[in-house]
């Protein structure tokens, strides 16, 4: 009897694991059908279309009002060009050093020059003695005639000494501050950088800007704070070259207590190169992507193209712009960073395909 009841429910146990595997096998084609449709029913429209190399953004008119997608009209402006560039706040030590030499040589040699005046007269007053029937030796006026070549000997090394370091300052410091401190009597300009009333920079300018006249000035502030500016007079052309920057190198003096030796500057205007023109571009147009600032500029009714731009000139609303953007073309000034994601949502991997 137990023998016969456990038949029994073998065989309901094996019935039930067919029909199991009957509804796994005829379900699997319904269920995988169900799932493409729900995958169907979320996949979003392709946007996203390249031309010519572009990258086009195609939105709808009524997608775009609901996202608030609005542009703007660019407008013609022009700029005063001016030549931008860098500086450094140079130390006068060396330039100092030189010129304590140069003076210290200058004075020896004067001191040498009134002694060798005494050695003539001596010897000319023994070679008459010895003229007048050798009432002085032979001897004694030979010695006389010896310490005046000596003395001259000594004026020239101290004159030759003292032309040296001459010409060593107007190599390293130009012939401007090399005839400041050549002078006996030190200039006004000379005796302020000495007392760090005022300081001296180097600034660098391309190769192709003009030569600063005599009487010129530059716009010159600290880099780090560019808002604080201050005036500075040219002095000279520089013999050295920038170890940072190539260009053409000028000495420039300012009276600024906050400026120290080493610091660097920023020139923010010097000569004039005339006006150019170009667009402004408003300041809610651009966006920032990989540091660099972009603009979504309108190709159509319904497509938009983005575009890199340069920030060089600010305003003060946006930027003024010289490029290939025009006036009368459109930019997005609201809803380009909803343009921007559109454009990179194609490139993520849709993760119910994987």
């Amino acid at each position: 009897m137990n023998r016969k009841l456990g038949m029994i429910i073998g065989l309901q146990a094996f019935l039930i694991v067919m029909l199991f595997w009957v509804l796994v096998f005829y379900g699997k084609d319904e269920y995988e059908a169900s799932s493409q449709a729900s995958t169907d029913q979320i996949a979003t429209p392709n946007r996203i279309s390249n031309k010519g190399g572009n990258t086009i953004i195609t939105i709808n008119t009524a997608t775009q009002a609901q996202s608030d997608i609005k542009t703007s009209t660019l407008k013609a402006g022009t700029h005063q060009a001016t030549i931008n560039s860098y500086g450094n706040v140079i130390s006068i030590d060396s330039l100092i050093d030189l010129r304590t030499r140069y003076l210290s040589s200058k004075a020896e040699a004067e001191v040498l020059r009134t002694t060798l005046t005494h050695f003539k007269s001596e010897y000319n007053r023994l070679h008459a003695l010895n003229m007048d029937d050798k009432n002085i030796s032979d001897r004694a006026v030979a010695a006389a005639l010896v310490d005046i070549k000596s003395n001259e000997a000594k004026v020239f090394s101290a004159e030759l000494n003292a032309t040296n370091l001459a010409g060593s300052m107007q190599q390293a410091w130009g012939e401007g501050l090399a005839q400041l401190a050549l002078s006996k009597d030190s200039s006004q300009l000379l005796q302020n950088l000495i007392d760090y009333k005022e300081v001296l920079i180097q600034i660098t300018l391309p190769f192709d800007s003009p030569e600063p006249s005599q009487k010129s000035s530059i716009t010159v502030s600290p880099s780090l704070a560019s808002s604080h500016t201050l005036n500075a007079q040219y002095i000279s052309r520089a013999p050295a070259t920038s170890a940072t920057i190539q260009g053409k190198t000028y000495f420039y003096h300012a009276k600024s207590p906050e400026l120290r030796a080493g610091m660097q500057v920023k020139v923010l205007s010097s000569q004039n190169k005339g006006s150019i023109t170009g667009v402004i571009i408003p300041s809610t147009a651009v966006i920032w992507y990989g540091g660099k600032p972009w603009v979504y500029r309108k190709l159509g009714a319904d497509q938009f193209s983005r575009l890199p731009i340069n920030t060089e000139v600010e305003l003060e609303n946006g930027w003024f712009y010289t490029g290939k953007l025009t006036p009368n073309d459109a930019v997005v000034t609201s809803g380009a960073q909803l343009l921007l994601s559109e454009e990179f949502k194609s490139q993520i991997t849709n993760e119910n395909q994987d």
